[in-house]
């Protein structure tokens, strides 16, 4: 019985063991490295901050995938719109269930899916194109 009670334990103790030895790991690999990549963080620092700069600034695009603002207001226009009717739907479902005791609820929570997922996109499609105005 005690043998089956220490096979019981054993993964509790690993994890236990883990738990407290894997920390440690970082400060003694720091303190053995940190002397060989002095050297070269200045050198990363400079390339990496040449990479930010390229990213942050203006850059061209291709006329031929460039939207003008007037079509991205209509996309978003469009999109909100699709979003305020799928919103009313799922509402107008929600109460069909409740006051008059019809049975939609797939169909509420299809609608409730949609309206999500369309308000995710509309708000990460605004972000994208109009974040710094």
């Amino acid at each position: 019985m005690t043998d089956y009670a220490s096979l019981r334990l054993l993964p509790l103790l690993v994890l236990l063991g883990l738990l407290f030895f894997l920390p440690g790991q970082n400060v003694l690999a720091a303190d053995a490295v940190s002397s060989e990549v002095s050297a070269e963080v200045s050198d990363t620092q400079i390339s990496a901050e040449a990479v930010m700069q390229q990213f942050a600034g203006d850059y061209e695009e291709a006329p031929e995938r460039r939207i003008e603002a007037k079509r991205k207001h209509e996309i978003l226009f469009i999109m909100g719109v699709s979003l305020l009717i799928l919103l009313f739907l799922t509402g107008g479902l929600g109460v069909a269930m409740v006051v008059f005791d019809k049975d939609v609820f797939v169909a509420h929570l299809i609608c409730a899916g949609l309206s999500l997922t369309l308000a995710a996109a509309h708000a990460a499609t605004s972000i994208a194109w109009f974040w710094p105005f």
